[in-house]
């Protein structure tokens, strides 16, 4: 990701990005084919790549082009993966960028789709305590 242009001509052309943990295009290659698809695919291993890299790069897309779509695309579980819809969340805040986000995870070759609220909540940690403990109260 980091080595591609922030207002790269093919992305101005398709305005759809996927950004995706590099790990999903060889464990699970048919979502990765389904899902790149009609938008420019840019690979990114948070265990590689700093967080605020990540942020700024897509700060600085967000700010130069303007997209039709943003997907995020990773395994669930990585401690690491996450961070990448953390780093799109917070590129959405500092450019007050108002494009449709989807959040998907892969999770034992399914795709879920994850709000953009269960993405926030995952940031804070009393918070998701709180949500286990109202749910086991039911």
């Amino acid at each position: 990701m980091t080595e591609y242009n922030a207002a790269g001509r093919r992305l101005r052309q398709v305005r759809r990005l996927l950004v995706y943990g590099s790990c999903v295009r060889d464990e699970y290659p048919e979502v990765f084919e389904k899902l790149s698809e009609g938008r420019v695919p840019l690979s990114v291993c948070p265990e590689a790549e700093h967080i605020n890299v990540v942020s700024l790069k897509l700060a600085s897309i967000l700010a130069r082009v303007e997209l039709e779509e943003v997907v995020v695309l990773t395994v669930d579980g990585s401690p690491h993966c996450v961070q990448l819809h953390h780093a799109l969340e917070e590129a959405l805040r500092v450019t007050r960028s108002e494009v449709p986000v989807r959040h998907l995870v892969v999770e034992g070759g399914e795709l879920v789709s994850v709000s953009r609220e269960a993405v926030k909540a995952a940031r804070y940690l009393s918070r998701v305590e709180k949500l286990l403990k109202e749910r086991k109260a039911l």
